[in-house]
């Protein structure tokens, strides 16, 4: 069956796209969250969904996963459909016979969905993560490689290999303390990307014999059948090989991020940003961004910013749509849509 025509259609789940669906509920418009990643959450589960984050307004500290739980549901209380695992692919305009706003057309790896109104909360863009440089890699994902770790659980008892010199592979060198039976990490450097008390910590562990730190080290070959069993290093300055038992590897080396398609779309872009006005509209009528992926002077990338942001676009959306509509809804303790009665 054909989708049906949206007010607002989400191009990412991330904290700034979820407010957002939250956000059209309460203001009583149809919407629905288009995501390239499997699931909702954008970086937060993809890159540290056992991390701590401390500048979410209400909560001296909360884990990112946590975080991402209690937005889904703060976002899918209206009935928001969510679209995941969908690259976006293309985009028309369909003009109104009668003279209004018209709509667009949003053209996925799977689907097409119509909507009066786009809001753009992709974050980085799409991203994906880099791969080991080894030929045949993935043919091991499942079986003993991952680039990401969303159940720390999944590793107990494991002899674990973190591949990367950055705030992941440090970070999961803590969180997988008491978890894993061994856990190594390898950088072809001996410079590191992770925050420097993070790297302090986990240096200190490896003092007391609790993880294992080389430098000037990469992966050359992987060992098992079916599962992984062992892992060739070699070291790159000496070219010294040795092979060790090893039940994961994890690779930690970033990701590949880009607007993909949504560089044709006619938008003002700033190097790989979007530039918006003050109510979050971009150059394209009924077109809005929020969050990351936007440019505008004293622009910070920050969670906070991006859920405001998404308050200001999602509202200023409704009244494009609807031009009789208020552009501030009013506190949300009086909406009757939360059962209250105005004061």
């Amino acid at each position: 069956m054909a989708e049906e025509l949206k007010d607002i259609t989400i191009i990412g789940a991330g904290p700034t796209g979820l407010f957002g669906a939250f956000y059209a509920g309460m203001r009583g418009a149809s919407c629905r969250l288009i995501d390239a990643l499997p699931a909702v959450g954008g970086q937060l589960m993809a890159l540290y969904p056992e991390k701590y984050i401390f500048d979410v307004a209400g909560f001296p500290k909360v884990l990112a996963k946590d975080l991402v739980r209690d937005m889904e549901a703060q976002a899918l209380q209206f009935g928001a459909a969510v679209h995941l695992d969908q690259i976006v692919t293309g985009l028309q305009k369909v003009e109104d016979s009668a003279g209004g706003i018209g709509h667009f057309v949003i053209e996925t790896s799977r689907e097409v969905y119509p909507t009066r109104t786009i809001l753009i909360a992709a974050g980085v863009g799409a991203f994906e993560p880099r791969k080991l440089p080894l030929d045949g890699i993935e043919a091991w994902e499942g079986r003993g490689v991952f680039d990401k770790v969303l159940e720390p659980a999944g590793f107990k008892g494991q002899r674990v290999l973190l591949v990367g010199g950055g705030d992941s592979a440090f970070d999961w060198a803590l969180n997988l303390q008491g978890i894993a039976t061994s856990i190594t990490i390898v950088h072809r450097r001996d410079q590191f990307r992770a925050h420097a008390a993070t790297i302090a910590q986990v240096e200190a562990i490896a003092s007391r014999g609790g993880c294992d730190i080389r430098t000037f080290t990469e992966v050359k070959t992987l060992h098992g059948d079916p599962q992984l069993r062992a892992v060739t290093l070699i070291q790159n300055k000496t070219k010294a090989e040795e092979t060790l038992p090893m039940d994961a590897v994890i690779t930690l080396l970033g990701f590949h991020s880009d607007l993909g398609p949504i560089k044709e779309w006619g938008l003002d872009l700033e190097k790989s940003d979007i530039k918006v006005d003050r109510v979050m509209a971009t150059n394209v009528p009924g077109m809005y961004a929020a969050g990351d992926i936007t440019s505008y002077p004293g622009k910070l990338k920050l969670i906070a910013t991006g859920v405001a942001e998404a308050c200001t676009a999602v509202n200023n959306a409704v009244h494009y749509i609807n031009p009789k509509a208020k552009v501030n809804p009013g506190h949300s303790t009086n909406l009757a849509v939360f059962g209250q009665r105005p004061d």
